[in-house]
């Protein structure tokens, strides 16, 4: 059995597909690519048992079959040539695959297809649309505030909420929180769900630029489809915090400052923070913002002094630095608003507008000043 197909369509399916390969798989044909013919198209599926990525190409095929083929060594090939068509020769006694170019063959041992794992179907799914910049938005403002903490399983994904016509993606480590809204999904059935974050990273890298991605979800499993493309993720099974009750409600302390003098500001300062806590003070008064750190054990010190507009008592806080800059790095607005009420309680960070049809919140917990 034999097909052909252009090496650089290919290579830039197995790209995508590739990410749902482990690096220590527990089963040796999980370092393979499943390759199934239908007709003209080729489906091709990875998969490490919690992620699963399916995609589609045109070929021109003699005939159908299915076999797992050695991802490594298929993907380094097809890097190594330059852009032509390329044959597969398959057989389907011994699951020999040769592969022919302008350059010579290539031969290499595959496994049969039907021992492959099986992918989920969406069975039983409940399903929403949601245009690809925004998801990718929602993907890239929380990711980062996951948490890394295993035996806290609910922290490391992002929690999706659907209601009321809105999707909510919020994350959090305990240390900081996102909450990501977009109010414009069709009538859909009220639902929550996990998802882990190797997931979205390779969903993040795969989404084009402006489709829409379905989103289908039931109890164990979410799929997500756009274009020739479909991942499968297993769900996390948790619990999700609260998180609501920690959103502090009367913050009648508001500052706005410009973003990039404060995040290029926080950088400069943090460099004088101690290491462990990187903790930076921030002193709020009327029209002046002051940050400042210190390292007592090395006797660093730093402090800076910035414009900003302010509506409340005065105020001085700390924070994690860390925290702030990776905050402010993905807000895009020119402004940004911290809304305050004392020194023990969390800080809200917002952008100083929102996009149509976008929300996003981002809380920080303060630093403990020390006396």
């Amino acid at each position: 059995m034999k097909f052909s197909v252009s090496s650089s369509d290919l290579l830039k399916q197995l790209q995508i597909v590739s990410g749902a390969i482990g690096s220590n798989p527990v089963l040796p044909i999980l370092e393979d690519f499943l390759f199934t013919i239908e007709g003209n198209q080729l489906n091709i599926a990875a998969t490490d048992l919690e992620t699963s990525i399916t995609t589609a190409v045109e070929v021109q095929s003699s005939g159908n079959t299915s076999i797992a083929i050695p991802a490594k060594i298929l993907m380094d090939t097809l890097k190594a040539l330059p852009q032509q068509p390329i044959t597969f020769s398959i057989n389907e006694d011994n699951f020999a695959i040769k592969i022919t170019s302008a350059y010579g063959q290539y031969k290499l041992a595959g496994e049969n297809g039907s021992d492959f794992p099986q992918i989920p179907t969406a069975d039983d799914v409940h399903t929403i649309v949601v245009p690809a910049p925004v998801l990718a938005q929602a993907i890239n403002k929380t990711l980062f505030a996951t948490s890394n903490d295993e035996l806290r399983p609910a922290m490391t994904g992002v929690y999706f909420q659907v209601a009321n016509n809105t999707l909510t993606c919020v994350a959090t480590d305990a240390h900081k929180l996102v909450r990501f809204a977009y109010d414009d999904i069709a009538d859909t059935p009220d639902a929550t769900f996990i998802v882990p974050k190797k997931a979205l990273n390779l969903l993040k890298g795969a989404l084009p630029p402006g489709d829409e991605v379905t989103i289908s979800y039931n109890r164990s499993n979410a799929f997500f489809t756009f274009g020739d493309v479909n991942m499968v993720c297993r769900l996390i099974d948790a619990r999700y915090p609260d998180y609501n009750a920690v959103i502090p409600a009367d913050n009648p302390n508001t500052m706005t400052v410009n973003r990039s003098d404060f995040q290029s500001s926080m950088k400069r300062i943090a460099i004088y923070a101690n290491k462990t806590t990187n903790q930076v003070i921030l002193k709020i008064t009327e029209n002046s913002l002051t940050v400042s750190a210190q390292d007592l054990d090395f006797s660093n010190e730093a402090t800076e002094q910035l414009m900003c507009t302010y509506e409340g008592d005065p105020l001085t806080i700390g924070f994690n630095a860390k925290f702030l800059i990776e905050m402010l790095n993905v807000l895009e607005t020119d402004e940004v608003k911290m809304e305050l009420s004392t020194a023990t309680r969390a800080g809200i960070l917002l952008p100083s507008e929102n996009n149509e049809s976008e929300e996003i919140l981002m809380l920080v917990m303060p630093v403990m000043l020390s006396n």
